[in-house]
């Protein structure tokens, strides 16, 4: 990935799964018991708590059950996961911002005026906030939305209005009336103070101007993404905050608005015995990206599930603006990959592996009758995706060298995360580019000229203990040991997202000092263990040591399990819907610059909105 796409992705570290609704509303009612034992005064400390949860507590609970219920009702989506958890963060920005006032209030000549006048301010406030988290979500229209939106401060005013004597203002209705509508009796000491009608009528107007700056301030943050990618800011919000929130789609209907069309290669290399198929390598040149199981995130495990031999996904030369849209995009690449392997013509000679260093390219080749598999890594330096034309590039030098067939992967096995100005990507016209397709070309020009040996091949498979959260994917570890007349070459596939520095070059001397000839250490760049960490590799959280000894073992094991097989490779096409050339680069940018200017821009906004309100204060 750029370095733009490295610091949106790096914005993960700030989300978080939606607790259940029933989580959310529990804590709410905990806040506001916390918070009646701290402001009011009543004879005992459990009347306090009940103050507070019926103060401050029930708006929360009303919001959280009422607002997706009424959502719904007006063609929304909100979850009662999310609406409880939206209620749940207002509530305690009124309880902050009433606690400050008090404070204020204690050290100042401001007094308790000034403590109500806050609380009308919060509950405005609360509005605005809630306005932009049902557009965002819901995506109706201003007016609809503003219906569950105002529940929150509907319900704390209505409360007001009861228990705050507000009614004696008025000479309206008998005793039945004023028995359900005006109850300052019952009220805390603290919230018998009389709102008079104007009160109510500031409390209006300012919800209003707030709603009204929220969505201005929406707007204009909002255009250049129409202008520039034809879609709104909210729809990529709703999305990201459903998939990590809930494990919803929605973020795919963002992203397929974004698509383009493109026609990649799927490569397949099939080992087999006379009892069937032993292991299966399958390289379609997409990236398995976004992010979890987002488009072709899980894409090594879809293809792991679909193999009868034993399957072996490495990564391909692709980078982000080759990222599927949606996860059914990857029924083509399987549909091509069947397609394919249907088709292989097999032999039983395959040649010794061969390693080229060109630069700071270093390729490992084999030859399998007139086709070829190659692996490229730029370790010890640090590396990430390689573009899709040089992919291609290489691929097309190896061919006219004398190959037939080429399955290229990018071992993908040693970066240094997101840290740094230059994330590794190897694009065209760079040097790398150029140390990779002169290697490539060497490394074609010698397996044409080298001896054949029978076949054999030996397989390993551990699914190990670790999980995403580990940096490991479900296809756990998995070794294939080649032998050329008595030449091993072991190729470990580790199911993660690259490699900490330094571990790959560990990991290949521990192979090699076995009496292994050659090996190499590739990873299926799965984006399953990217679903909330954005930089999850191999080896951040796991011990080296461990993943050592697992992949000896496993090493052991193929080698054990040497026995004589053919082998073929073939190449089809599949065309599958992506993200598009630079449309991952723009929008990275859009969202960082969203999150970079947005934010002065907010507190510009949030600054002259006070000043308005604190002038409406003096005014009234």
């Amino acid at each position: 990935m750029t370095e733009t796409q490295g610091d949106l992705a790096s914005l993960s570290r700030y989300i978080f799964r939606a607790p259940r609704w029933y989580t959310s509303v529990a804590f709410a009612l905990l806040v506001a018991a916390v918070t009646g034992v701290g402001v009011f005064e009543s004879p005992t400390v459990l009347e306090d708590a009940w103050q507070g949860i019926f103060f401050v507590g029930i708006p929360t609970v009303v919001a959280a059950l009422g607002t997706t219920p009424v959502d719904r009702r007006l063609g929304g989506q909100l979850t009662y996961n999310r609406s409880s958890l939206l209620a749940l963060v207002c509530e305690v920005v009124v309880v902050v911002m009433l606690t400050l006032a008090g404070g204020i209030s204690l050290v100042s000549s401001f007094g308790q005026q000034f403590v109500f006048d806050t609380l009308t301010a919060a509950l405005a406030l609360v509005f605005a906030i809630r306005l932009l988290v049902v557009l965002a979500v819901s995506r109706n229209s201003p007016i609809f939305a503003a219906v569950p939106a105002s529940i929150q401060t509907t319900t704390a005013a209505v409360l007001l209005f009861v228990y705050s004597g507000t009614m004696n203002f008025f000479d309206i209705g008998g005793p039945l009336f004023h028995a359900y509508l005006s109850r300052p009796a019952e009220a805390p000491t603290r919230i018998q103070y009389i709102f008079t009608p104007g009160d109510f009528v500031v409390l209006l107007g300012l919800t209003v101007l707030y709603g009204v700056v929220a969505y201005g301030f929406l707007a204009v943050i909002d255009r250049p993404w129409k202008n520039s990618l034809g879609v709104s800011i909210l729809d990529f919000v709703r999305g990201f905050v459903g998939h990590i929130a809930e494990g919803t789609r929605e973020l795919e209907d963002f992203f397929e608005q974004l698509g383009e069309d493109a026609v990649v290669p799927v490569t397949v290399l099939s080992f087999r015995t006379d009892e069937g198929e032993k292991a299966r390598f399958v390289l379609p040149m997409i990236h398995p990206g976004p992010m979890g199981e987002i488009g072709g995130g899980n894409l090594p495990q879809r293809i792991g599930e679909s193999t009868d031999g034993l399957a072996f996904p490495p990564h391909a030369t692709a980078g982000h603006d080759f990222n599927l849209v949606t996860e059914r995009e990857v029924d083509p690449i399987l549909d091509a990959a069947e397609r394919a392997y249907d088709r292989i013509t097999y032999t039983d000679r395959v040649s010794e592996s061969v390693r080229v260093q060109s630069g700071e390219a270093s390729v490992v080749g084999q030859a399998f009758g007139d086709d070829a598999l190659m692996t490229v890594t730029y370790s010890p330096r640090f590396a990430d995706d390689i573009d899709y034309a040089v992919g291609l590039a290489a691929s097309a030098e190896a061919r006219v060298e004398g190959l037939g067939n080429v399955l290229l992967a990018d071992a993908h096995n040693c970066n240094n995360g997101l840290d740094g100005d230059d994330l590794g990507h190897v694009v065209p016209g760079s040097e790398r580019s150029f140390d990779m397709i002169q290697g490539a070309s060497e490394v074609a020009t010698r397996l044409v000229e080298a001896s054949e040996h029978a076949l054999e091949l030996g397989v390993a498979w551990d699914e190990t203990e670790w999980t995403p959260a580990d940096g490991i994917g479900p296809l756990g570890v998995r070794v294939a040991v080649v032998d050329a007349d008595g030449s091993r070459t072991a190729y470990v596939l580790v199911d993660g997202n690259n490699m900490e520095p330094g571990l790959r070059t560990r990991l290949v001397d521990a192979i090699t000092d076995t009496g292994i000839a050659d090996a190499e250490i590739l990873t299926t760049d799965t984006h399953i263990v990217n679903t909330v960490q954005s930089e999850n590799q191999v080896g951040s959280a796991i011990d080296h040591d461990d993943l050592e000894s697992v992949i000896l073992d496993l090493v052991g094991d193929a080698t054990a399990d040497l026995e004589p097989v053919e082998a073929g490779m073939e190449t089809e096409r599949a065309t599958v819907t992506v993200f598009g050339n630079d449309r991952t680069e723009t929008l990275a940018s859009h969202a960082n610059a969203v999150v970079s200017m947005g934010g002065a821009f907010a507190l510009v906004v949030v600054f002259a909105t006070m000043v308005v309100s604190a002038l409406v204060f003096f005014a009234t």
